[in-house]
């Protein structure tokens, strides 16, 4: 399941999204008092095919792709005293990707921990953060090297590639910058740097800001975004908020007042789920619609063994329906008295939205 992690100053609206994506319900504490736990819970990926395919079925349960958030306490230059280590950070060490919250929002009652908005220094601060943590991971591994009393053939190989890494960090340069190629960095064994994983910035405006589409350095965070080739979602949090706590229909009419189509958090869970090249696929009936996770590329035997280990290894063949024609024709049958089903082998490429009942021998 994808994982992402929330990052952020404090006072940014963090927990705001948490809580948002994650519908934990009313906001909760942006670690203003010094806390230091971790806040983790589920979020669905908004879908409309599964609201037409639950229409349809009229199932007994509906099961939406799933994103895990986690949220960290507020991170600010010097956090953890001293260059790295940052231990807030520890709560989202093995994340897929991270979501950057950064504030645009001017609220003297909540004032801005620098004292004023400037969102591409925010930025800048939180990389900083990322980048030290990365050194102080490969600082630990290089003292446990040189620290044991024998050092096997990996380690003596590993040990001038954490030095270089070290010497590109503590010039302001990431990992994977440092000059390595591919196969010396294959041979370090730490997994993943902070500054390795995707990310997605989310700028979060107030209302008026959200209006007017415009906000404090948003050409320059544009530019900076397409340099990095990072995707930026735009949101109103506190609007958000408050739309949530409306009922269904009128929440439909203040979108239609505001000319959105859907909530900037909505956009979000699925440019998360884009973002690692993740796609769905549907098994639908009168029990369960369920939207099923996996990456571009998975072969229909190995999608079958995402709902069960017992179906790919009596893999037979896949019925696929392709969700465009069951909108269009609004059945299975009429899919099916078309032609328009078919029936595909284990080496059949699943594509984004396929409808698939395995067929399977055990």
């Amino acid at each position: 399941m994808l994982t992402v992690g929330l990052v952020g100053l404090p006072a940014v609206g963090k927990t705001t999204v948490f809580n948002l994506l994650t519908q934990a319900g009313a906001q909760t504490s942006e670690f203003l008092s010094g806390k230091v736990e971790t806040n983790t819970g589920a979020a669905k990926v908004p879908d409309p095919r599964i609201d037409f395919l639950t229409q349809l079925c009229k199932p007994r349960r509906t099961v939406y792709a799933q994103i895990i958030c986690s949220d960290v306490p507020g991170l600010t230059s010097g956090t953890n005293q001293g260059k790295g280590g940052n231990q807030f950070l520890d709560g989202i060490r093995n994340v897929d990707l991270l979501i950057h919250i950064v504030r645009t929002f001017d609220n003297p009652g909540l004032p801005h921990v620098y004292g004023h908005i400037d969102p591409l220094r925010d930025i800048e601060t939180v990389d900083l953060e990322l980048l030290l943590a990365d050194l102080d991971i490969v600082e630990k591994r290089i003292q446990r090297i040189e620290a044991g009393k024998k050092i096997t053939k990996e380690s003596a190989a590993e040990l001038p590639l954490l030095k270089k890494c070290r010497s590109a960090m503590e010039t302001g340069i990431t990992a994977a910058n440092a000059g390595l190629t591919g196969k010396e960095r294959a041979i370090l064994t730490i997994p993943s740097f902070f500054t390795e994983k995707p990310q997605i910035i989310v700028i979060n405006m107030d209302e008026n800001q959200f209006k007017e589409k415009n906000y404090p350095g948003k050409t320059e965070l544009g530019s900076l975004a397409n340099q990095r080739g990072i995707t930026v979602i735009e949101i109103c949090g506190q609007l958000e908020m408050e739309i949530g706590m409306l009922a269904p229909a009128e929440q439909a009419m203040f979108l239609t007042d505001l000319n959105i189509e859907e909530l900037g958090t909505a956009r979000l869970s699925r440019a998360a789920y884009q973002q690692l090249n993740l796609i769905s696929f549907f098994t639908i009936g009168s029990d369960e619609v369920k939207a099923w996770t996996i990456n571009r590329g998975t072969n229909a035997r190995q999608a079958a063994g995402k709902i069960h280990s017992d179906i790919e290894r009596g893999f037979i063949r896949a019925e696929v329906t392709k969700y465009r024609d069951l909108y269009e024709l609004g059945s299975i049958n009429k899919v099916k008295e078309k032609g328009m089903s078919r029936l595909e082998g284990k080496e059949y490429i699943v594509e984004d939205g396929d409808i698939i009942n395995f067929r399977f021998n055990i």
